[in-house]
């Protein structure tokens, strides 16, 4: 888990992460020789670390040129939060949990990032067997 996240708004919060997660932070932390601070900092051309973090616009930068290396032309940030709620939904995510994971204040706002809509035809509760 990652403790004490400081999220938008300045909340406190904690993320749990998978253990194969846990494992890549460790090993790019000692291959890095730091064992506090940010995970991902800002280096040089030359190799050298200059920071203590990545500036919100470098972070978009990576994203968006990952993307259109990969032939996605609008691709940013953001969109990997709604990529990763709907697979953790698909996959069988319960919707509080994964308003936990976004730090969404609100379960509203994770209904929106999913595209959420009542299914009508096959009924949630059809099932319960009573």
């Amino acid at each position: 888990m990652i403790a004490d996240l400081c999220g938008k708004g300045g909340r406190i919060r904690t993320v749990a992460i998978p253990m194969w997660v846990k494992l890549l932070m460790d090993t790019w932390t000692t291959a890095a020789g730091h064992s506090a601070g940010r995970l991902l900092r800002p280096v040089s051309k030359s190799g050298r670390v200059v920071g203590d973090e990545l500036s919100d616009w470098a972070v978009w930068s990576v994203v968006e040129t990952s993307a259109k290396a990969i032939g996605i032309e609008r691709f940013g940030a953001h969109d990997l939060r709604r990529t990763c709620a709907k697979l953790c939904r698909k996959n069988g995510g319960d919707l509080e949990q994964i308003k936990f994971l976004l730090g969404h204040a609100s379960i509203q706002t994770t209904e929106r990032y999913l595209g959420s809509e009542q299914e009508i035809a096959v009924a949630v509760n059809d099932n319960l067997g009573l």
